[in-house]
């Protein structure tokens, strides 16, 4: 080995060695987060979506302990809000996906959030991915924990529509549940008494939110083919990007 070659050598190592503190620090991203869904939040610009678990969307609806409708993805992300909320996260980055999240192993407190969320029952395993949570899931069935009290479809088959999908819970669900477990809380019927504001998108492409005392909201037709959405309070309706109507 030349004495070029040597001090090539060198200078990399320290290159190296002065980068990895920067690298391992730029992995971390710490700090409290505004929480969207039981599986996705952010923090400061940065959009993280939790590894290794599948929690329901908001407008996800499952069937309670007595078969009666309710919007579980909703109660999956309040729980995950009530319980780690307004307290700084630690999230180290593992990929990104295609939609440009941060996908991430989260911790609050030395508490890993992903297993805390399927060891409740509020997202399932995402085993396609990583198989780190199955215990967890396994426990949280048998416990009948969150959602596993009652009937549920796993929220990967819920975003396919698949009609021939696992009906999964300890409820026994009735004839019907296929149709109300593959619908949304974006239908025609708002999905319970405390989501009844409406969201429309206008001709620009904006998202408009309507209050029931609008004079718009009876004119307001709920369909998903025209890209409707009840919202349950007006943080919520904001937090997804709409502003409610100025007429």
């Amino acid at each position: 080995m030349n004495l070029q070659t040597l001090k090539s050598k060198t200078w990399l190592c320290v290159a190296l060695t002065l980068l990895l503190p920067t690298m391992a620090h730029a992995a971390d991203i710490t700090g409290v987060p505004k929480i969207r869904q039981g599986d996705q939040l952010q923090i400061g610009n940065t959009r993280i979506r939790l590894g290794g678990i599948d929690a329901p969307a908001v407008d996800q609806l499952c069937l309670n302990n007595k078969g009666e409708r309710w919007t579980c993805g909703v109660a999956a992300r309040d729980e995950l809000i009530k319980h780690f909320g307004n307290k700084s996260w630690t999230c180290r980055t593992r990929s990104v996906d295609r939609r440009g999240r941060t996908v991430a192993r989260c911790e609050v407190g030395g508490e890993d959030v992903q297993k805390w969320m399927v060891a409740n029952g509020w997202a399932l395993a995402f085993t396609r991915i990583s198989r780190d949570y199955e215990a967890d899931e396994k426990a949280a069935r048998e416990a009948k924990a969150g959602m596993w009290q009652g009937a549920f479809i796993a929220p990967w088959d819920w975003r396919a529509r698949n009609k021939k999908t696992a009906i999964l819970g300890a409820a026994k669900p009735p004839e019907n549940a296929i149709t109300i477990l593959l619908a949304s809380a974006s239908g025609s019927v708002a999905p319970s008494p405390d989501c009844t504001i409406k969201g429309n998108v206008n001709r620009s492409g904006e998202c408009i939110f309507h209050q029931p005392t609008s004079r718009w909201y009876a004119k307001i037709e709920m369909k998903i083919s025209k890209g409707t959405r009840w919202f349950c309070s007006v943080e919520e309706a904001e937090a997804a990007g709409c502003r409610e109507t100025r007429r």
